[in-house]
């Protein structure tokens, strides 16, 4: 288990009676969780820094981007409802799923919009597809469905899982920060830097931020995240000040001093959606596959971070088994339904949250104030557009770092294990997709129980499970026997 600046005890302390502890203490159950009102705002604060980014670059993914009549949405627009449908679902989920978990736009649903759905479909039917979506996926939860699948899911997958997912947060950050990447020239898939090396300032802010924010951790400065964010960001834009930087170099996001901190937001496409145009116009089976699409790679790509970033905020019982998980679902499938509403894409549990959480965040409280943040970004948007991805980006390179500590955790001489473990947690950066590892890893594991004819070690779930995870990878072969293009 990794160790954060001030880790809480394996067991919850004997805390105060139940007439002396504050509201908000037994709201959010502080005491038993082992923290205190200021590590989960300084939880809240890192993780919304950790995404403020998304903010910035889902509104550019849809804005440039057309839908089947051509047309496209207003980047204002889109900035405006990404933060306010990311800062209600925040808020949510910290007031009914009490989980340090925040909601907002994600990366692995948002292309499906936009690739997927938009080329066939106008985007109020696109935005309708991701309704529906949520619509499904809170059925699932509602029922209990969604939970019996998640607890079909073998521990040490479970555990996979979210080292996986650090590994997977990790590539994300030195990706964003430009210290990995690829080139059209290159004669492999990825390398240091863009040409083999490393160039550019941005890179640089990168290096200090993660160095300050290495040395700060070790010895165990409160905020040590939050600080070299800052701190990074400072940096950044003092850089870009004095230093003539492409501003394409910075990313979505380049640093420098807004000429006005308020903005007036624009709410022009609040609820403008089409439930059922989209299989009227794109076709019943077209319109069918894309939603099927959304749904497994929201499920799943939901329920990965969900259990790894749980995880390692201690919430998961001996089992791997995480109390209140029907909640926290719920909320989630909520997600996708709000953002589909207001056109911001679907809201899902992003990986940034693992950032507060090695802060110390352990309840919603953390949720609250990260979703209060990001809310009040619909008035402040462009103080959104400060915090280049190389200030955040050590953030999630030394989360990633913490994450991937659990591996030890997975028995790796029983090969029956190891190899759906292998293939699970390899496959979510290799393929920028917590779905397919996930999907790579059940699959596996199912097939090899099978060979070694050790059927009742299967929970009967597994079975239609990785069917449909079978589908998932053979949808392309399917599409084109269908006709699809």
């Amino acid at each position: 288990m990794t160790e954060t600046q001030a880790p809480p005890p394996k067991s919850p302390r004997p805390g105060p009676g139940p007439g002396s502890r504050s509201a908000l203490d037994r709201f959010f159950d502080l005491s038993g969780r082992g923290t205190t009102v200021a590590r989960e705002v300084r939880g809240g604060v890192t993780t919304f820094f950790a995404m403020a980014y998304l903010v910035i670059l889902i509104p550019l993914i849809i804005g440039d981007a057309k839908d089947v009549t051509g047309a496209t949405l207003n980047p204002a627009q889109l900035t405006t409802m990404v933060a306010l449908s990311a800062g209600l679902t925040t808020i949510l989920m910290g007031l009914v799923g009490n989980a340090p978990l925040a909601m907002a736009a994600g990366l692995g649903v948002t292309p499906i919009v936009v690739f997927q759905a938009a080329p066939h479909m106008t985007w109020p039917q696109a935005m309708g597809l991701v309704v529906l979506e949520g619509v499904i996926i809170v059925l699932f939860a509602l029922t209990g469905i969604r939970q019996l699948i998640m607890d079909a899911i073998p521990l040490a997958l479970k555990q996979a899982i979210g080292v996986g997912i650090g590994a997977f947060i990790a590539l994300i950050g030195l990706v964003d920060a430009g210290f990995v990447g690829h080139h059209e020239s290159s004669a492999t898939p990825v390398t240091l830097g863009m040409f083999g090396k490393l160039t550019g300032w941005p890179v640089l802010v990168f290096c200090f931020g993660l160095i300050l924010m290495l040395v700060l951790f070790v010895r165990r400065v409160p905020g040590a995240m939050l600080i070299g964010i800052v701190a990074a960001t400072v940096f950044a834009v003092v850089v870009n000040s004095l230093v003539k930087v492409d501003p394409k170099a910075w990313g979505p996001v380049e640093p420098k001093l807004p000429g006005s901190v308020v903005a007036t937001p624009d709410f022009g496409l609040l609820f403008d959606f089409d439930l059922i145009g989209g299989f009227e116009r794109a076709g019943i089976v077209t319109a069918s596959v894309v939603l099927f699409t959304l749904v497994l790679s929201g499920f799943f790509d939901a329920m990965g971070t969900i259990l790894g970033v749980c995880e390692e905020a201690r919430m998961l019982d001996e089992n791997g088994r995480l109390p209140g998980l029907s909640k926290i679902l719920t909320v989630d499938g909520f997600g996708a339904i709000i953002g589909g509403g207001v056109n911001g894409s679907a809201n899902t549990a992003v990986v940034e949250s693992a950032a507060g959480v090695a802060e110390g965040a352990r309840t919603g409280l953390a949720s609250v104030v990260t979703g209060g943040m990001l809310t009040a970004l619909i008035f402040l948007t462009p103080l959104a557009g400060v915090v280049p991805l190389g200030a955040a980006a050590p953030a999630l390179v030394l989360v990633g770092a913490l994450m991937m500590t659990h591996v030890r955790k997975i028995d790796w001489d029983d090969l029956e294990i190891a190899v759906p473990a292998f293939l699970t947690v390899v496959l979510m950066p290799f393929t920028y997709s917590i779905t397919v590892g996930v999907a790579a890893g059940v699959l596996s594991y199912t097939v090899i129980k099978l060979a070694r004819g050790k059927v009742r070690e299967i929970h009967w779930l597994l079975y239609p499970l990785s069917l449909i995870f079978v589908v998932y990878f053979a949808l392309h072969p399917i599409e084109s026997a269908l006709g699809i293009k």
